[in-house]
């Protein structure tokens, strides 16, 4: 009598990943059985990252992608698809913020700028697109957006990344009361505040004396991943805000 075959792992996409929030995420969908495919634009640290899942008994692999290549960004997911035979969950989580450059204040944003910020929201368009008809076949699915938090709160200091951000979450929200009938969640994270072991709070913290002293005042990228699972499994509310900042 030949052995039972295992069932098929539940398959969650974690787009913009890096050290901090992302990691977390893929770790907490991980515990939960689900193998993890890491999208970011550069592989220099894939190899860590898929060691550290491995070493939590996580199934992964991943793969490269800048989000506003389309045809490269949807490549990636067609190879994901093709090598688990279908995508369960998708956390859309890529930074935008220049590292080295500070964004325009809102009364000296032009349309350039905001088309620029845009760019970042534009590929979540394109990876709805891209799973949710095989989501929708399969009669399930959940992706989860992560933005900041200038798309509730006013913050005249980011610019066009607050019109971009405001955008994100409103297609997310949107998206989540059209397709609330059809058995795909799509929740949302609202972040104010830095993210500790992400790229952005290793800069910050490496120049105190242009950003001062932290403190307390960061977030803590397993408390996020939290909810970023309990929105997608709980499907009881649209949205989870995190903020340090007031």
């Amino acid at each position: 009598m030949s052995a039972p075959t295992s069932p098929e792992p539940k398959v969650a996409v974690v787009i913009g990943v890096g050290p901090g929030l992302g990691m977390s995420v893929a770790h907490r969908f991980g515990r939960e059985g689900y193998a993890v495919a890491l999208v970011s634009r550069s592989d220099t640290r894939h190899a860590d990252y898929v060691a550290s899942l491995a070493a939590a008994g996580i199934e992964a692999g991943s793969y490269v992608a800048d989000v506003r290549d389309t045809e490269q960004l949807g490549s990636v997911l067609d190879a994901v698809a093709e090598r688990y035979g279908h995508i369960d969950v998708v956390y859309y989580g890529p930074g935008a913020l220049d590292l080295d450059a500070r964004p325009k204040s809102i009364t000296e944003t032009d349309s350039a700028d905001v088309r620029d910020a845009m760019s970042w929201m534009y590929p979540a368009v394109d990876v709805v697109n891209k799973v949710l008809p095989g989501m929708v076949e399969r009669g399930g699915g959940a992706l989860v957006f992560a933005g900041g938090l200038s798309a509730v709160v006013p913050m005249p200091a980011l610019g066009a990344l607050a019109v971009s951000s405001a955008a994100l979450r409103n297609y997310a929200l949107t998206l989540n009361a059209a397709l609330a009938d059809q058995k795909i969640y799509v929740g949302n994270l609202v972040i104010g505040g830095l993210i500790e072991r992400g790229d952005i709070h290793g800069f910050v913290t490496a120049h105190p004396e242009r950003f001062g002293n932290l403190g307390d005042r960061t977030l803590d990228p397993d408390e996020i991943a939290d909810a970023a699972w309990e929105l997608a499994a709980r499907r009881n509310r649209a949205e989870e805000t995190f903020s340090v900042l007031g």
